[in-house]
């Protein structure tokens, strides 16, 4: 999931090598924190935060075959 969440992430960013990402997990969830670049933060969420709707759109339909609860945060 890690992965997949990073082929989405670094072909939008200017800086892709700040791209990192957290995992917590808990009995009933997983929880995803994406770090990226300051100047990148608009670029992530975009207009309304349409690119970070449609990103964790994807990431939650993939980790729909799992018995936990995916999770996606986003900070700088």
């Amino acid at each position: 999931m890690k992965e997949l969440i990073e082929t989405i992430v670094k072909p939008l960013v200017d800086f892709p090598e700040d791209v990192h990402i957290g995992v917590i997990e808990d009995d009933s969830r997983v929880t995803f924190h994406l770090f990226v670049n300051k100047t990148d933060m608009g670029k992530v969420i975009g207009k309304q935060g349409r690119v970070a709707k449609a990103i964790r759109t994807v990431v939650y339909a993939a980790g729909s075959s799992q018995q936990k609860k995916i999770f996606l945060e986003i900070g700088e």
